[in-house]
């Protein structure tokens, strides 16, 4: 197997072989609880592309269109296109998980990061680039 389509380990890391419409991450969290919320995204949609994530340690929150779901090790939870989502480690300890995506969300996280500050109009023109939106920065 090519090793664009593989990772051992996968900690940290992203498996997006070249061309793939599905990218796999193993993300980490270092805690911070929920009073006030500690948000790794802002509430958005994706207008066309689903996004899931499974939980392998810790504990972590979701805001799934206006429902909210504590999702400890071993659950998982899917945000299908058009649902506005977003997400957080509603705990002071570290949580892992892995989230599947679409290229296209890959993207969008990648660039997102590229900008030099994550507010205002740049980062609401980006996610708009790809067929997303902001809804509320909560």
């Amino acid at each position: 197997m090519p090793d664009d389509r593989a990772a051992a380990p996968l900690a940290g890391r992203l498996l997006a072989p070249e061309g793939a419409r599905l990218v796999l991450g193993e993300w980490s969290d270092p805690g911070g609880g929920s009073d006030p919320p500690l948000y790794i995204a802002p509430l958005h949609v994706h207008h066309g592309d689903d996004e899931a994530w499974y939980v392998l340690e810790g504990t972590l929150a979701f805001r799934i269109g206006d429902d909210e779901h504590e999702v400890p090790a071993g659950g998982a939870l899917m945000a299908p296109r058009g649902t506005p989502h977003t997400f957080w480690n509603s705990s002071p300890r570290p949580a892992r998980y892995l989230i599947v995506m679409t290229a296209r969300i890959s993207a969008l996280i990648d660039a997102l990061h590229a900008l030099p500050t994550r507010d205002g109009d740049p980062m609401e023109a980006l996610f708009r680039d790809y067929d997303s939106e902001i809804v509320s920065w909560l």
